[in-house]
Parts: C-alpha cells; sequence; structure tokens
C-alpha cells in the first residue's frame, strides 16, 4: 500500500482552506505587513505607514494629511487582520481534521519568500515539499517518502513558459538574511545551507541552458540557480497548491503530480552512486503517485508518459531506465499506464 486516503473530514477542510488561500493572495492594502500611525502637527492631521526593511529596522513613510481615501485604505488595511486570523483557524482546523502540515521552521523561510513575491515572480517549489503537499492536493497520507530536511526552488529563466505573471521582482539573497535563522550562501550561490544545522538547506534551480551546468542569474529574483537536466519537464504549466503550518496556509506554485512522477524517473539515471539515497527516495515517491494516478486518473498519466517519451532517445532511454527499476523494486505496482 503506496497512501491511504484521507477523511472525508480532512479533504473538505482541505477544499476549504486552498480556496479561501487563493482569494487571500490576491493581494491587496490589507495585506501589507506594516501599520499606519497619525501623527498631529499645528492642529493638523498626518499618516504615516511604518513597516521593518530587510534588517528589521523600522522605517516610516509619510502617506500625507488626513482625507477620506487615506482613511478607506486604512480601514481596508485594519480589516485585513480578521481575514487573517480566519485563514489561520482554517489551516488549524484542516490540521486537526488529518491534514498532513509541514514543520514550522520550514513554514518560516516558505512564507518568506512567499510574502516577498518569489512564486508571483514565477518562482515554483519543486522536491520533496511538493511531494509532501500533493497529499492534501490529492486526499491521500503517503506511506514513504516525505520526509525532508531540503527545500528545493526553481525558475524556469527563459527557456519555458510558465504561464505566471512574472513582473514582480525581489532580491532572494536579502529575503534569505532577513529570515534571521543562520543560512550562509556556499560558493556557487546556488544553495543556502544553515551555520548551525548542516542538513538544512536551501536550494535553487532551473533549466538547463546554453551554457551547461553553469549557475545562472536570474534577474528577477536577484538569485543565482542550478541549472539541470529534464527540469522544463516538471516546470511546464505549474498549479497552485496550499501548505499547511501551524503558521497558516501558504500558496505555492507546483509542478503537476504526474509531470511530477515521471519526471522522477528521468532523474532516477542520472544519479551518481554517491546519491544513491536520493535515487532511493525518487523511486518511493515515483512509486506512491504511479499508483494513485494509475487509479485514479491514468489516461492522464498515459498522455504524459507519452509525451516525455517523444521527447527524443535520450529521455526515452532515460525514463526507461527509470521505470526498470521502478518496476524492480515495486513488482506489484500497476505500471500498465506507461506503455510504449
Amino acid at each position: 500500500m503506496f497512501y491511504t486516503p484521507l477523511s472525508t473530514a480532512a479533504q473538505t477542510a482541505y477544499a476549504a482552506l486552498a480556496s479561501a488561500s487563493r482569494l487571500e493572495d490576491v493581494r491587496t492594502v490589507a495585506e501589507l505587513p506594516g501599520s499606519f500611525s497619525r501623527k498631529v502637527v499645528k492642529g493638523r492631521e498626518y499618516w504615516y505607514y511604518q513597516t521593518p526593511d530587510l534588517t528589521g529596522k523600522q522605517m516610516q513613510i509619510f502617506l500625507g494629511s488626513a482625507c477620506d481615501e487615506l482613511t478607506q485604505l486604512i480601514d481596508l488595511h485594519r480589516s485585513g487582520d480578521g481575514k487573517k486570523l480566519h485563514l489561520r483557524q482554517l489551516t488549524r482546523q484542516a490540521m486537526a481534521a488529518g491534514c498532513p502540515a509541514i514543520v514550522p521552521s520550514h513554514a518560516k523561510i516558505l512564507e518568506r519568500l512567499a510574502d516577498a513575491g518569489f512564486f508571483r515572480a514565477g518562482g515554483i517549489l519543486v522536491g520533496t515539499h511538493v511531494y509532501m503537499a500533493y497529499q492534501n492536493y490529492l486526499g491521500v497520507r503517503w506511506q514513504s517518502g516525505a520526509q525532508t530536511v531540503d527545500l528545493d526552488f526553481a525558475h524556469a529563466g527563459r527557456n519555458v513558459s510558465v504561464a505566471i505573471p512574472s513582473d514582480v521582482t525581489m532580491d532572494m539573497g536579502s529575503e534569505i538574511e532577513a529570515l534571521q535563522m543562520g543560512f550562509v550562501p556556499v560558493k556557487s550561490l546556488t544553495t543556502y545551507v544553515k551555520s548551525d544545522e548542516q542538513d538544512l538547506q536551501i536550494d535553487f534551480v532551473t533549466c538547463m541552458h546554453r551554457g551547461g551546468d553553469t549557475p545562472v542569474l536570474i534577474k528577477a529574483l536577484n538569485a543565482t540557480m542550478q541549472p539541470l537536466k529534464f527540469m522544463e519537464f516538471s516546470m511546464e504549466a505549474p498549479l497552485q497548491i496550499t501548505l499547511l503550518a501551524q503558521r497558516g496556509a501558504i500558496t505555492v506554485n507546483a509542478p503537476p503530480p504526474e509531470k511530477y512522477a515521471l519526471h522522477k524517473l528521468l532523474v532516477y539515471g542520472e544519479r551518481p552512486q554517491s546519491m544513491r539515497v536520493k535515487a532511493s527516495k525518487d523511486l518511493e515517491q515515483a512509486a506512491s503517485l504511479i499508483a494513485y494516478l494509475g487509479k485514479n486518473d491514468a489516461e492522464l498519466l498515459g498522455e504524459t508518459w507519452e509525451g516525455l517519451i517523444s521527447q527524443g532517445p535520450g529521455w526515452k532511454s532515460r525514463a526507461m531506465h527509470g521505470l526498470a527499476a521502478l518496476t524492480e523494486r515495486y513488482p506489484a505496482l500497476d505500471t500498465s499506464a506507461l506503455a510504449i
């Protein structure tokens, strides 16, 4: 058994949360992180907006003298507290109903990058956190492969159209520094490691480009990312998924489950011998998703497989290698949708 269904109560609670979270992600002044303050100078009333900068120091921005328009904006901002409280209550109700959640330290990182605009700038969450997020999205609980200490983020760069508005810009390094969690970049600048917890790291990856595996700067994020083979396959047509944490809900861009599953077969053969632990996890995650999709949407899984092996002989040979390893390790797994 690769998965067990979540209860009807858990699935219903997640559906309500995901819907509310997507509405909340439509940003307005209500979602601004700072506050408004009033000052009276020589009998006249003036308003300021105050918020911490990236170093944590409070800064004030002069908005102007009191007027009806400013009053409406301030009232809208204050109403946002109620929305956030409601969303947090929905999140905790879903968790109490049995929906899997992510650990607080990882949630803090994800929330910071989400608030800074990473996903609105075209960023996509990849790796095991997405596999974990599929549990609530699909209404199941995985039996294996849902543990990780890494956070993996991706951006398609200029080579792949991901149908995400990408007019948002940010400074990735500053946002990670503002977490004040002790993350420092390694030499390539594509990975950040925690100085007091070496196993916890943040990786940034992108699609392969003409420069081969030379790290590439994504200007919209001011972030350097490591190109990886086959990344474009899982990054086309991303969807939105909501992650659960004690801090609340976090909506992210994610690969479609069927593409994620088959991408794991592709990369299995690329893992060097020194990374066989990760290769084993590739097969675990692929098996769980293929078991679910084979039962619930075999046609979609088959169409995605056909699209993969039609990419060329190199893609096909690697996919077949991964499939052979999968069937050898899990002989009872139904892979009939992955026919040639």
